[in-house]
């Protein structure tokens, strides 16, 4: 199995791009996507930040208070360590028991954090997703109505844009429109799926 590491910073343009390749028929396991069903009530990784940060860290239906976690980490890197300690040996535990149940000449795994987890040999091919900091920062503002502050603090805390580039294989330039997305997903298409062979 040919795998694709499908990375960028905070607000490039991940989802957008991973849903183009979903739609040529492209497997895509989304690192995000398993993060959030991780932490569903009864689950291991929510038992974890309960016993690790402390039950009031859950609501009353049994579910995250992802806000208040948030809060917890955003300036506090004991914190933030502590939740990855928990959250990325399971992620990636799951990526695994994913890549079992799919047969194609290729897939993509979405995992923001690639880089700054040091993950790269789990890829053959690393794509990143690149955009400028001043788009990030509006896509974001758009998105989530975070303030400026949290959006560069978290830019802060991931790779560099010099240092994600130097490590990609390729590079999907998100700052024009969707049709010129599109353009550069299905050429990138090809050329992966030759190069899986």
């Amino acid at each position: 199995m040919y795998k694709v590491g499908l990375t960028g910073g905070i607000g490039c343009g991940k989802t957008t791009v991973s849903s183009l390749f979903k739609q040529l028929g492209v497997p895509i396991i989304d690192a995000d996507d398993i993060a959030h069903q991780l932490v569903t009530p009864g689950k291991q990784a929510l038992r974890e930040i309960s016993d690790s940060f402390g039950k009031n860290y859950i609501l009353e239906d049994g579910t995250l208070n992802r806000s208040k976690l948030r809060e917890a980490i955003f300036n506090n890197d004991e914190k933030k360590c502590l939740l990855e300690s928990i959250m990325h040996p399971l992620v990636y535990k799951e990526i695994d028991l994913q890549l079992n149940n799919v047969f194609a000449p290729y897939a993509i795994l979405s995992i923001p954090l690639l880089l700054e987890t040091k993950m790269q040999s789990l890829v053959n091919h690393i794509l990143v997703i690149d955009c400028s900091r001043e788009e990030q920062i509006n896509r974001v503002k758009l998105r989530d109505e975070s303030s400026t502050e949290q959006i560069i603090h978290i830019i802060n805390s991931q790779v560099s844009r010099s240092e994600r580039l130097a490590e990609a294989d390729s590079i999907i330039d998100n700052t024009q429109d969707l049709l010129k997305l599109s353009e550069q997903v299905r050429y990138l298409h090809q050329q992966l799926i030759n190069q899986a062979q």
